[in-house]
């Protein structure tokens, strides 16, 4: 069985299949011919400058990085092409989230030290002072100039016009940044390899007739309506590219708008569409509410990256019976681990099946939980794994450890099996609430609360208590009256008393970050300055 390149992927799809569509962005339309030409131009370029890699891999340590990388401050028009283009060139595309200040970009880019920089000309204003690398190229989105020193998009690729670029290695990197929710983000290095089979719906294929025959014929396209600069919006793209699917891109330039999502998915007829957590859940739902939409062609709506209130998957299933609800469970560094499907007809999923590799590890890392353990331990995986944290030997020792003669990751996500062997989720770690001696994760308060017909969104966190160390708050947002008192019965019917909060703040709406991820910090930020908040 022979690993594959992503590139080589690609070029095989456009050989077969040329004139599919590819991508759809806005106004933006690709196919695979297209892409594959654009992509080999991007790499000829870079490779032409001097990028590329200058150490193989087998003369590396598993957190070291032999190949130039390639920074992306893009929304997710082209986004894919970058991608594979930068690959094609054997340097290291990675991501860069756009919603960070300025600083964070700063520190992001002094700790990965890219020798090139890939802007849309929209983000060029708000980064200028930081986007410093021996190559930048811009992308013309009709907002914001090009800055000094750069290439176009359409300069460089009339440039790499030609065979400048070496053939690439499945040892080569992709680089995917961590959100830095708990700390700074770090740079998880995936073999493409790797990440093409365990994250991107791929295989090792003898030969290029298995992908030829994959790609034969297509069903409806795939819309990944989340950025692409996060993790789960990368999966989704990647995983029908690669299967030669036609992917549509939600253009995240504008403000996320449902309306705008619903009529695109109309449009384009489109078959599965992704989207992260309550953030586009509850608008689309609304959205739903309002107006009809023809979404006959939909079969699926994937789910990832932030929790999904049940009571906005039965609403969808409501307005859509025929689709099912696919909640995917993964992480940058274990990628794709699990999903829970629920339709109309069926009870909402509430635990995960597990995909090839995906453990349990004891809480000492001493074994692999069985089936039906009354234990909680660690998610894991094995197998088809990142190498490890980029220029950090001791975080990859740490999350990358060896575990009964094989080495493994672990996610910093609590769960346990179930006696059916689905894995049943907790949380992360780092959100866990030690209040009065008990251990508490948050996600299970904050599922409880969202479930009130009264609560539009909601998150938990610890505020520090001379009685109990730690104290829970609920910091929510509503959109009837309701009082914390009522709340906390609520929370009774469910919870043991020692996880009820002991104080209700409410806000007028909850802060999230971009990628729909909830903001702690800031929860934390409101919780512990709160005067205004109901003591319960």
């Amino acid at each position: 069985m022979g690993e594959w390149t992503i590139g080589a992927v690609i070029d095989a799809i456009a050989d077969a299949v040329p004139d599919r569509e590819m991508t759809v962005c806005g106004s933006r339309r690709s196919t695979f011919a297209q892409g594959a030409d654009r992509s080999r131009r991007l790499a000829n370029f870079l490779a032409a400058r001097g990028l590329g890699a200058h150490r193989e891999r087998d003369e590396l340590q598993r957190w070291e990085c032999g190949q130039d990388r390639v920074a992306l401050v893009m929304h997710n028009d082209l986004y894919p092409d970058m991608v594979i283009g930068a690959l094609k060139a054997r340097t290291v595309p990675f991501n860069v989230n756009y919603y960070y200040s300025p600083g964070e970009v700063a520190d992001l880019l002094a700790y990965l030290q890219p020798r090139a920089i890939i802007y849309h000309r929209s983000l060029g204003a708000k980064f200028a002072d930081v986007l410093q690398a021996e190559v930048l190229i811009s992308i013309d989105d009709g907002e914001g100039a090009e800055l000094s020193g750069s290439v176009s998009l359409e300069d460089a690729l009339v440039q790499g016009d030609s065979d400048a670029a070496p053939t690439g290695s499945p040892d080569d990197v992709l680089m995917v940044c961590t959100g830095g929710t708990t700390g700074r983000p770090k740079g998880v290095m995936w073999r493409q390899g790797d990440i093409y089979v365990s994250s991107m719906n791929g295989a090792d294929h003898d030969a290029v007739e298995e992908i030829h025959t994959k790609v034969a014929n297509a069903g409806p396209p795939w819309f990944a309506v989340s950025p692409m600069m996060h993790a789960a919006g990368m999966w989704t793209a990647f995983s029908g590219l690669l299967s030669g699917q036609t992917v549509v891109l939600h253009d995240t330039k504008p403000k996320f708008d449902a309306r705008t999502v619903l009529e695109t998915a109309q449009r384009e007829k489109i078959g599965l569409m992704t989207m992260v957590g309550d953030a586009y859940a509850a608008p689309i739902v609304d959205e739903l509410d309002r107006r009809s939409y023809d979404l006959s062609s939909m079969y699926a709506i994937g789910t990832g990256g932030a929790a999904t209130n049940p009571k906005h998957q039965r609403a969808l299933l409501e307005h859509i019976p025929q689709i099912t609800v696919i909640n995917g469970f993964g992480s940058s560094e274990t990628g794709n681990m699990g999903f829970g499907h629920t339709q109309r007809q069926t009870p909402t999923a509430d635990t995960f099946q597990l995909r090839a590799g995906a453990l349990v590890l004891a809480e000492d890392y001493s074994r692999f939980l069985e089936p039906g353990s009354a234990e909680v331990g660690w998610v894991a995986r094995n197998g088809r794994i990142p190498l490890g944290y980029f220029e950090d030997s001791v975080a990859t020792d740490k999350t990358f450890p060896e575990v009964a003669g094989e080495r493994v990751v672990v996610s910093g996500d609590r769960a346990s099996l179930e006696a059916d062997g689905t894995l049943r989720l907790y949380g992360r770690d780092s959100l866990v609430v030690n209040t009065g001696g008990e251990k508490v994760f948050v996600e299970e308060i904050e599922d409880v609360l969202r479930a009130h017909p009264a609560v539009v969104d909601a998150l938990a966190v610890g505020r520090p208590s001379e009685r109990w160390g730690q104290e829970l708050v609920a910091v929510v947002a509503v959109r009837d009256a309701i009082d914390a008192d009522s709340l906390r019965e609520h929370c009774a019917t469910r919870l043991a008393r020692f996880k009820l909060p002991k104080d209700v703040v409410f806000v007028e709406e909850i802060r999230r970050l971009g990628n729909g991820k909830a903001d702690y910090r800031w929860a934390k930020h409101v919780a512990v300055g709160s005067v205004g908040g109901v003591r319960a």
